[in-house]
């Protein structure tokens, strides 16, 4: 028994191995569910949401959370269940002892110091102060609350990847433009050339073009390295490995033409009625309130009702006349009245009234930051389609005007300077076009988001 006391179990749990549950979902959805091999690109957006939520870990974490909550439920439910059981045990003691209490008088008695028993044992909650009935309610509202929170992790998955995937569409046109003008100056660098060469151009406009291409190349470089961290940040959201280098996102920015902006009221009331983490945070309050009258049933007695049948054994030398082995049995009513605990009880309710005002608090301001989401997401869905349309008319201008430029310059009417100017332009208007793009699909994304909104 001395070497054994200290063995909590024979084997011990391995941190890294799928638990039961998570190894059978695992099997069940898909055994390679984290390894990218079969997942090719290009894939649209509805592609990609499925993927994440198949695959990100934070998702995983959120669904056992859930499952955790639902076994606490189940255990506070168990709570309120009789508890049978088999006791048994062994006895030395210095003097002899009876084997069975006095039954009547001049009964025969049987002495021993060594006595096995063994019964079986029932009890069974009769009132508890209302603390076993608290605590099942209280289970409830946290597993709303987990099953909530699940919910709002899959929400703001579904806005990350869809962030990204916006952004990353956006970086590949705007790599485009910047390819497409690195192209265009090498083709007026072999016209200056030819211009040159016929006498009609000077050699300081090659050397000009040529400066405006070795930035045209940095730039290229760098939004180059933009894309490929977004894309290694896009695949970290879809919870992949070792992805193939194809699978990029696949589809077009919506221009906001559509222009439908909610009514702020009416997207605040929907985000009250709808947002999963507002729904928890309320969850979380009311069971907290529940355990601060779990916390109050500790100043109530406990009474439960007990039984027992089982037998006594005299393993050893024994005294007296009669059997040396009988059966016994009880019944009764138990309870146990706190009278003093030094200020336990007190102390406890204390501490579960703090925490109910602190999630009072946390409410509070979750419902500033709700209003705070809804009014942003709302300005900066007017505010990008505001930009489209003005950086649509300006790409169109400095397209027109870098055609000018270069007609009249062929003509030799025209300086190079405002070639490159133009050309300049041009590039910086069809980029920040696609960021506009980029800013406006977002801020939809994240008005889903802030409402509550499926997207």
């Amino acid at each position: 028994m001395l070497i054994l006391s200290g063995c909590a179990t024979t084997e011990q749990t391995d941190s890294h191995r799928p638990v039961p549950e998570q190894a059978a979902i695992i099997n069940e959805e898909k055994p390679d569910a984290r390894q990218a091999a079969a997942i090719q690109g290009p894939i649209d957006l509805d592609r990609a949401i499925d993927i994440a939520l198949s695959n990100n870990p934070g998702i995983a974490a959120a669904g056992f959370d859930a499952m955790a909550a639902q076994a606490e439920l189940d255990f506070a439910k168990a709570e309120r269940l009789p508890i049978f059981g088999i006791a048994g045990g062994y006895a030395h003691h210095l003097d002899e002892q009876r084997l069975l209490p006095v039954r009547q008088p001049g009964d025969p008695a049987i002495l021993s110091r060594d006595i096995v028993s063994g019964d079986l044992v029932l009890t069974l909650p009769l009132f508890t102060g209302g603390q076993l009935v608290n605590q099942v309610k209280a289970a409830e509202l946290l597993q709303k609350t987990a099953d909530h929170l699940l919910a709002r992790s899959r929400e703001e998955l579904v806005f990350n990847v869809s962030s990204m995937f916006f952004s990353i569409l956006s970086q590949q046109r705007i790599i485009e433009s910047l390819e497409f003008s690195h192209k265009v100056l090498w083709e007026h660098i072999n016209r200056i050339e030819s211009l040159i060469d016929a006498q009609k151009a000077a050699e300081v406009d090659r050397l000009r073009t040529k400066v405006r291409l070795a930035d045209i190349e940095q730039q290229l470089v760098r939004e180059k390295n933009v894309f490929a961290i977004q894309h290694r940040a896009w695949v970290n959201l879809l919870g992949l490995e070792n992805p193939d280098e194809s699978l990029l996102p696949h589809g077009e920015l919506a221009s906001g033409n559509e222009n439908k902006i909610t009514d702020l009221e009416s997207a605040l009331e929907s985000a009250w009625e709808n947002r999963d983490d507002y729904l928890a945070a309320r969850s979380a309050l009311e069971a907290q309130a529940r355990r601060v009258d779990v916390a109050r049933a500790g100043n109530w007695p406990n009474i439960y009702l007990q039984g027992s049948y089982g037998q006594r054994w005299a393993v050893g030398p024994t005294f007296g006349q009669g059997d040396e082995t009988d059966d016994i049995g009880r019944i009764g009513i138990t309870a146990a009245i706190p009278i003093y605990e030094g200020g336990r009880v007190d102390a406890k309710v204390a501490q579960q009234h703090a925490k109910l005002a602190a999630a009072r608090e946390r409410l509070r301001k979750l419902e500033l930051q709700i209003r705070l989401d809804v009014e942003t997401a709302l300005l900066n869905i007017r505010s990008s389609q505001e930009r489209i349309e003005a950086v649509q008319k300006a790409v169109e201008q400095a397209d027109e005007s870098l055609r000018i430029e270069r007609e009249k310059y062929d003509l030799g009417k025209g300086a190079i300077v405002d070639v490159l100017d133009a050309q300049a332009a041009l590039l910086e208007s069809q980029t920040n076009y696609y960021r506009a793009l980029a800013d406006y699909n977002v801020a939809v994304a994240q008005s889903h988001l802030a409402i509550g909104e499926k997207m």
